[in-house]
This record gives C-alpha cells, structure tokens and sequence, in this order.
C-alpha cells in the first residue's frame, strides 16, 4: 500500500519515476553484474560461454524483482540476493556470478548509471528552463515595472531584465551540474576494502573493462565504497538549484499579491477550485509547491554530507539514507522544475497595474533620476542628495506629488527646468542598460 507523496503517484514525473522504480534500479544492478561477468570473460579468468550466458540472462525478464524480494526476506542482504537470483537462472555459469566483486562495487557502480539518466533529464530540463525565460525576457524586455529593495519601492526596471537575471542563475546551475559530472558518475570493480585482492591480476584491466563497457568513469581509488564527497556534492547543486526555484517561486508570489497584482499564476476558470469555503480565491498554490518541496530537497543536503564520515573502509550508515536522498532528491527536483517551466511559460502579466504601481509613491521612487540631472548642473552630488531625501519626506507627509514639490522648491526649480523634471521623472527614461543586458541574455540562452 502506497504512503509516500511520492509512491501515491502525487509528486514526480513519470520519466523520472522509471529512472529509479524498483525494476530499473534491479536492471541497472543486472547490467553491472552483466558487465563484471564479460570483463572476466575478457581477460580469460572465464569462458566466453559462461560470461554470455549470464550476460543474456542478467534481466528482470528472468531475475524477478519479487524473486530478489523473497531471497532477501530469508537471508537479510539485498545485493547477495540478486546474486543468487541471477546464478538460479544462469544454469552451471552461475558459479561465476559476482566473482571477485563486493556489495558495493555492484552498487556505486548501479547508481552512477541511475544518476547519468537523471542528470540528463534534470539538465533537459534546466535548459527547457532556460528557453522559456529567455521568450518571456525578449517579450518584456520593455515592460517597465517598479523594482523592489527592501520590499520598498526603489528604481523602475523592466520585467524582461527580472528574467534574464533569472535566466543567468539558471544558467550557473547547468554549468555546476556538468562541471560535478566527472565526478560523480564514476564506478569501481575494487573489492572489499578497494585493494582488489580478489580480483587477480587482471584486476584493473577488468575495472577498465566493466566502464568501458557502461560508459563510465572508474574511481581513481576507493575503499569499499566510492567516497561520498561526490554525492554530497551533487545534492548540495541540487539544494541549490531548488532554493533558487524557490526564490523565483516566491517572487512570482509575492507580486501575484492582491495589493502589487502584477504577476499571476495561470488559473483554469472552468475548473480549478481555489479554496474549499471561498469562492473567490485564486492562489499562487503551483508556486507554494515548489517552495515547500525545495525546503525538502534542501534538507537532504544535511544526511548527504553526514554521509561522507564513515567507520574505517566503510560502514553500513550510507545504506539507508541513500535509499532516500537518491530518489528523492532527483524525483523532487525534477518535478519542481516541470513546475516552474510550465508556471514562467504561463504567465498571467497585468502591464497596466505594473505602471500604476510606478505612480503609487508620486514620483518619488525617480528621485536618484533627479539628483543625477541636478549634478549635470554642476550640484554637489552630496548636497543634492540631502536636499532631495527631505523633499521626498516633505512629498510623503504632505501627500504631494513630488514633482510639485520640486517645482515648489527655488533652488531646483531655478536648476531644473519643468521639462527636466519631467524628463527626470519618467520612469521609461531611467532604465539604464536594462534592455541591453536582457538582450544580451537572450542572444548568449
């Protein structure tokens, strides 16, 4: 009976799900006992026949999961299981199943395969990620909307801008995750305690031909186990990709609020129910999603790390968090950024509310607009500050549009004219390179 969000089918995408289903990850552990058998093969420590034979038959086609299941129920170790399940259908040849091999070269060696097709839909996705930002950043590169400090009004930027900055973020975190590829996608065929004692002396021409033969890496050394730096450094990427996702989660949020009301969740009106008492809702609930299950993948950066210390050559402690850290955080992830690329792609954007969100201060979010053109007039930038932070307080407490007030102020009236001032206060004219840096976001996604 399924009690997990994930096992319940509520959380996870189906591509990733088969990654790391119970019958993949058998077929992956099949595939690296098929491997060991034709390196032994390979350098004459067994026949040709024995090697294809249990090659041909290291299948959950014929090594049932339920079979591995049962074995283990009697003898209390999973790996020794398949071991047996697999010699009980390869006939004679099973007596060289797993020769030479630990647990854990059978495992480290299954999970980096399990990790290279995860990695690669996790950056599919980035990059679909990537794309659908760089669209909306070319289709806003002009939207002017306030930009927030503080939570405060502070300079106007452009929508577009918001998503190339975005858009780099995103990129970064591709660039980390191929750059962690090299190592954490490694294997080993090493032995017990990593000296490859029981391999013979064809030991490391069979390691070389195992990863050869599953297109990985071998680990340049390892004990009983590949060393857990190199999760730990990928769930660490993860935890940052997801607290990233979540940044942007938050901000679309905070600016769906009904007070800013200028970005919006899409919402199907013929359907989706927002509140089970009231009818008027429509929640930003996508983006709560993503943001609570970014605090879970996040927090399995903590036994990732812890799982680095280990007794001697190894203990049993990584076993059992692993069986969870994997999973979970490649199918958590995953799933938060198919929600991510389908909410950006979906935008509701209200330009309208953005630009009556600029006027909400009465002009006074352009005060810095106003100080530059004053020292254009040769004014001491620091005396033009002074003067303009009083106005604006002046502004606020009496209620007045800003630019009156200038105009009511002698000393920059006799500087500025009303057309300056004008100029000054236009939010469409104080943009700097916003544009250009969104376009240039664009051109290089």
């Amino acid at each position: 009976m399924p009690i997990l969000p994930i096992d319940t089918g509520r959380y996870g995408t189906p591509d990733m799900l088969k990654i790391f289903d119970e019958e993949t990850r058998v077929q992956k552990l099949l595939d690296v006992e098929a491997a060991l058998a034709l390196a032994h093969a390979g350098v004459g420590n067994i026949s040709k026949k024995d090697a294809e034979k249990i090659a041909e038959m290291a299948s959950t086609k014929y090594v049932k999961v339920e079979r591995v299941k049962a074995i283990e129920k009697e003898i209390k170790h999973d790996i020794a299981s398949l071991v047996r399940a697999l010699s009980e259908v390869c006939g004679s040849s099973g007596a060289y199943v797993h020769l030479g091999a630990t647990s854990y070269d059978i495992v480290d060696t299954a999970n980096s395969l399990q990790l290279k097709d995860a990695l690669d839909l996790i950056e599919k996705r980035l990059v679909d990620f990537k794309v659908i930002l760089k669209k909306q950043a070319l289709l806003h590169k002009e939207t002017v909307m306030i930009g927030r400090t503080h939570g405060q009004h502070a300079l106007p930027i452009t929508l577009g801008f918001k998503f190339a900055v975005w858009g780099y973020e995103v990129n970064r975190h591709i660039e980390r995750l191929e750059e962690c590829k090299k190592r954490v996608l490694v294997g080993k065929v090493s032995g017990a305690v990593g000296t490859q004692a029981g391999l013979g002396e064809h030991a490391e021409q069979i390691q070389e031909l195992v990863m050869k033969r599953l297109d990985l890496k071998a680990a340049e050394i390892s004990t009983q186990i590949v060393q857990r730096d190199r999760y730990a450094e990928l769930i660490c990427i993860y935890a940052s990709v997801a607290s990233s996702l979540e940044n942007f989660a938050t901000e679309i949020r905070e600016l769906q609020r009904p007070e800013i009301g200028e970005l919006f969740e899409s919402f199907e009106a013929k359907k989706q129910v927002g509140s089970s008492t009231m009818p008027h809702k429509q929640n930003p609930e996508t983006c709560e999603r993503v943001c609570g299950l970014a605090r879970i993948i996040r927090s399995l950066s903590t036994p990732a790390l812890e799982d680095m210390v280990t007794w001697h050559e190894r203990d049993l402690t990584q076993s059992s968090a692993e069986r969870f850290i994997l999973p979970e955080s490649n199918i958590l992830l995953d799933y938060i950024l198919n929600l991510m690329c389908n909410i950006v792609a979906n935008l509701r954007v209200d330009s309208e509310r953005m630009l009556q969100n600029l006027s909400l201060t009465q002009g006074r979010t352009m005060s810095e607009s106003v100080m530059m053109a004053l020292t254009k007039k040769s004014v001491n930038r620091q005396e033009a500050h002074e003067m303009l932070r009083k106005l604006t307080i002046q502004s606020a407490l009496e209620k007045k549009d800003f630019k009156q007030v200038l105009l009511e102020d002698k000393f920059i009236s006799g500087k500025l004219g009303e057309k300056e001032i004008d100029q000054a206060l236009n939010p469409k004219n104080y943009l700097g390179t916003a544009v250009k840096q969104t376009e240039r976001f664009a051109k290089s996604a």
